[in-house]
């Protein structure tokens, strides 16, 4: 949404500024086919040369990101709590062998099957999973439990914000391919230097298009993209440390409630739910 607002905001203001100071939109209107195509063209291209076939992939998924926004939304956090605690509660009561069923294969647990949005990330079941099967396998050491899980965590963190790199790269070369765009458009006008000076004045303002085309893509459009999905990548990662908070709150030997109350803490204070919204969603389960 607040792309498509920005995207409003931009084209209005510079445009309707322009054409507000007496600029004339008909040169401009002329020349941006062409210069868009030689712009556009030569980014993508080198875009698809820089990269790989999934980085293109991912960073079409990217924008399409930057519109929705954030993945986890406030219930969503709500939902990783309730079932946090429900595994928590169940490892205290009766022990890591009743977590079998659960962890070998998530899809069929009746517990994750209450969170069918969470079950999608295939990265939140996975690393729930492992850690309780590490705890099987006597791995009972909370200070080496957080440290490898926040290696899992830097890992997925890194390879989420390779799209967002590549498209900052994008934005990066767009200002000079802006100039190779004019400086052919002032190639084709030396060859016609025999022309009337209006033709001549039309033929150069045409050329600077390119200049101006490949700064306004690179500034307003592109780069702040790649921005966005930086911030949004980052916002996203607080479920995973959610997590790692509450397994190692678990392994230290806390009860259920302390373990969730520390894993609450790390949930972006805008989406964070308040301690009774909690402990009210935690009664509404079923018991064990």
């Amino acid at each position: 949404m607040t792309l498509l607002l920005g995207l409003v905001m931009v084209f209005g203001l510079v445009f309707g500024g322009f054409m507000l100071s007496g600029g004339n939109m008909d040169i401009v209107l002329h020349a941006l086919p062409y210069e868009g195509m030689m712009i556009g063209g030569a980014s993508l291209g080198a875009f698809v040369i820089a990269n790989s076939f999934s980085v293109v992939k991912s960073s079409l998924g990217g924008v399409v990101r930057v519109i929705k926004g954030p993945r986890w939304k406030a219930a969503d956090y709500n939902d990783l709590l309730a079932l946090m605690f429900e595994l928590a509660r169940l490892y205290k009561t009766k022990g890591i062998v009743a977590m079998d069923e659960h962890i070998e294969n998530p899809e069929a647990s009746p517990i994750f099957q209450r969170y069918p949005k969470l079950m999608k990330d295939h990265f939140v079941t996975d690393l729930i999973a492992d850690s309780f099967r590490m705890m099987s396998m006597q791995f009972d050491d909370r200070f080496q439990m957080e440290d490898v899980m926040n290696r899992k965590i830097k890992k997925h963190h890194h390879e989420s914000l390779v799209s967002a790199s590549a498209i900052q790269s994008m934005a990066d070369g767009l200002p000079a391919i802006g100039i190779v765009a004019a400086v052919l458009g002032v190639i084709k006008t030396m060859s016609s230097i025999d022309k009337p000076p209006e033709i001549l004045g039309a033929m150069i303002g045409g050329a600077l298009v390119g200049t101006f085309l490949g700064v306004f893509l690179a500034y307003c459009m592109v780069q702040p993209i790649a921005g966005r999905l930086e911030q949004i990548e980052e916002e996203d990662s607080a479920m995973y440390t959610v997590i790692r908070d509450v397994i190692v709150a678990i392994v230290a030997g806390h009860p259920p409630s302390i373990c969730i109350e520390l894993g609450r803490g790390n949930i972006p204070t805008t989406k964070q739910p308040n301690f009774s919204a909690v402990e009210a969603s935690q009664r509404e389960l079923p018991a064990v």
